[in-house]
């Protein structure tokens, strides 16, 4: 009797340790919600992104104090962790408004003859995400050089290349 009991406990302890060692990928959207922190949108299969976005808004709010509104800011983030295999980066965008950081991730389209359309990829589905909280106050630049300066922060921490990315307007 002790020994199946022994047994059933070394299997079980071999499967969790299995299913543990495989990253989970969802194939869904993925919404987080800290009321009054942070509202988190991420694309499909970017669910591993998690952890370097939470850690964005807990830089942050520890760098801003005001509470003025920020507009969007655009990046290309290379996060080895976040793929398996195949794509390569991902494209966030983080936006302040009323004291909450919003952020999207998305997986950006094939590349066109167009340099900028990671940029307009992102652009569009930020401004989709954000149509309900449009930009209250006239940015503030210091608040923009501190989030520009979490995001790089955290990068630095995580070893996660981080590209900003520019309009071609």
């Amino acid at each position: 009797m002790g020994e199946s009991l022994l047994l059933i406990t070394i299997i079980t302890l071999v499967v969790l340790t299995i299913r543990r060692a495989r990253p989970v990928i969802l194939e869904n959207p993925v919404i987080i919600q800290r009321p009054g922190q942070y509202h988190i949108t991420l694309a499909p299969q970017l669910n591993r992104a998690q952890t370097f976005i939470e850690q964005i808004a807990k830089q942050f709010a520890q760098l801003h104090l005001s509470g003025g509104d920020l507009s969007t800011q655009y990046f290309e983030v290379r996060d080895p962790k976040v793929f398996s295999k195949g794509e390569s980066s991902y494209l966030l965008a983080i936006a302040l408004r009323g004291g909450v950081l919003y952020f999207q991730a998305v997986n950006p389209k094939p590349l066109q003859d167009d340099i900028g359309s990671h940029y307009k990829t992102l652009h569009e589905f930020s401004e989709a995400a954000m149509l309900h909280h449009p930009l209250s106050e006239s940015a503030d630049e210091w608040g923009a050089e501190k989030l520009g300066g979490s995001v790089e922060t955290v990068a630095g921490q995580l070893k996660i290349v981080v590209k900003v990315l520019q309009t071609t307007d």
